[in-house]
């Protein structure tokens, strides 16, 4: 879930103006499945196009994700379901981001100047082992590039584990929806039960009575 170190020009060169992070997550409202942050430390020249994954197609997610993994430096971070369970989707969010910068500072062996993070609050004083000075920034998947390289890295990732669980589990339209509660889901639900990827937790889940 990481990528190579840069080589050292490419880190240099980061390094004279500070290390920005920008990290972004997938996966908040599904009603099955990981959720998933990413890291991005940009490279130099940066990718053209960047945008809230959001407002790309596929085929143009598809294409910036395979330039941001070969040029620039990331980290991943997955929460699984029941972990979500346990902590609330938004301390496994808040989880997720952390796991995900410590990644890319393994992977540069350098500390972030600062995190660039979308949103209204930030894994600061919520999670233990978040160390960094973070910023968040509302609509900042369209605003800093950094956070948009995190927001396709983050749900293409997190579209392929969801792709994959649907193989394993042939019910629920997750190729298709990706765990979110569409009609096709909720029939699934109904008609087979919930499955181990499924959030427990979650009022529509846990309203269809079905864990006995």
């Amino acid at each position: 879930m990481l990528s190579g170190t840069p080589h050292s020009q490419f880190a240099a060169g980061l390094l004279e103006g500070g290390l920005v992070f920008g990290v972004d997550e997938a996966g908040r409202g599904p009603l099955a499945g990981p959720v998933v942050a990413a890291a991005v430390l940009l490279c130099k020249p940066r990718p053209s196009g960047l945008d809230d994954s959001k407002k790309l197609s596929a085929s143009k997610r598809a294409m910036l994700e395979e330039r941001i993994r070969r040029r620039c430096a990331f980290g991943i971070g997955v929460v699984e379901p029941e972990e979500i369970d346990r902590l609330n989707i938004f301390g496994a969010t808040m989880l997720a981001m952390t796991l995900a910068v410590s990644r890319l500072c393994d992977v540069l062996a350098q500390e972030p100047d600062e995190v660039l993070i979308d949103g209204n609050c930030t894994p600061q004083g919520r999670v233990a082992e978040w160390r960094w000075q973070a910023r968040a920034i509302v609509g900042g998947d369209g605003i800093e590039p950094s956070i948009g390289a995190a927001s396709i890295l983050a749900k293409e990732y997190r579209d392929r584990i969801m792709c994959e669980a649907a193989k394993v589990y042939p019910h629920y339209g997750w190729e298709r929806n990706k765990g979110y509660g569409t009609k096709d889901h909720m029939e699934g639900l109904r008609t087979h039960g919930p499955t181990p990827l499924h959030r427990r937790s979650f009022a529509p889940v846990a309203q269809l009575d079905l864990f006995g």
